[in-house]
């Protein structure tokens, strides 16, 4: 009787994280587009601010009032961190290095997360978690060295895309403790409101860029802030209050496999063997990271919410 929600709960979250990183992969190509018209902070405070208005009706509509006050130190940093700092940041990065370079550093981000966590969080660090990221990094890196040499290089883009994933590991790590205390709604609502105030400065730029960009860019940034932020970060933290940070993390490395379809599909693309054999062993990683022994689901089984609950 106990194991069927169990099973819902997990087969939700499984749903909502592939749901965020089909998403978070699709905003690669829509980022590659908006950025040749939109400056790195003004494309950021604009996909904020979609996102806030459409995250605030959304809570309006549901009634949702203010977080409570244990949840604002992990908003404000999540806020700070991955929803403002990361997005200036990864924009001005992609200026400044190819592609393959930009995937290849900022996909440390999901091994900072299973470190952070691991230290602060407590999260464990089971065998199959650590093969599966081992194996999904190498894919990575295989895509990332198939990409480079497809535009120019910096050492300030390398360092700048060292920076975002290390404000997206510190950003999940500080958002996993809030979703204990508020809803995924609420988390992601007001953490992108932190994030939108923090890019304020560059209001100026994005009224004037916004006034000359071509319909096309703008509709993109419009598509930023609705789905691959609003929705993608919404369903984001619904999975991650199901599961730990490190697992949430390695899920993430799908998105490198699923950039290099679509930008196939969209953008004609076509990409090699090496760079297709490295999206196939980040999707292999990902299913070993979330892979578990049969003998822990008979556990999970067992009269014990919670820790059914984080093992999901």
């Amino acid at each position: 009787m106990n194991a069927s929600p169990a099973r819902r709960t997990e087969l939700l979250a499984a749903g909502a994280a592939t749901v965020t990183v089909v998403l978070w992969a699709s905003a690669f190509v829509s980022i590659r587009s908006a950025g040749a018209e939109y400056s790195p902070g003004a494309l950021a405070l604009g996909r904020l601010l979609v996102g806030s208005l459409v995250l605030g009706v959304i809570c309006l509509i549901r009634r949702e009032g203010l977080p409570p006050r244990p949840a604002w130190p992990g908003i404000a940093v999540s806020g700070l961190l991955w929803f403002g700092f990361y997005s200036v940041v990864l924009n001005w990065g992609e200026q400044q290095v190819d592609a393959g370079t930009a995937a290849l550093v900022v996909n440390i981000g999901p091994i900072l997360i299973a470190l952070l966590s691991a230290r602060l969080l407590g999260d464990p660090m089971p065998p199959r978690l650590l093969a599966g990221m081992a194996v999904s990094f190498a894919g990575a890196v295989t895509v990332g060295l198939s990409m480079s040499g497809r535009g120019g290089s910096s050492a300030l883009g390398v360092v700048l895309c060292l920076l975002a994933a290390v404000g997206y590991a510190g950003g999940v790590v500080a958002q996993k403790p809030a979703l204990g205390h508020a809803s995924a709604l609420q988390v992601t609502t007001y953490g992108c409101l932190v994030g939108a105030a923090l890019c304020l400065p560059f209001t100026r730029q994005l009224i004037s860029e916004a006034a000359h960009a071509p319909i096309s860019a703008t509709l993109n940034v419009v598509y930023l802030g609705v789905f691959s932020l609003a929705l993608a970060f919404t369903t984001w933290a619904y999975a991650l209050s199901r599961t730990t940070a490190s697992r949430m993390g390695a899920t993430t490395y799908a998105v490198p496999a699923l950039v290099v379809l679509m930008s196939w599909l969209a953008l004609d693309e076509v990409p090699g063997l090496l760079t297709l054999a490295g999206g196939a062993l980040c999707l292999v990683g990902v299913a070993v990271s979330r892979s578990r022994k049969r003998s822990a689901r008979v556990v999970a089984a067992a009269p014990q919410p919670e820790q059914t609950r984080e093992s999901a």
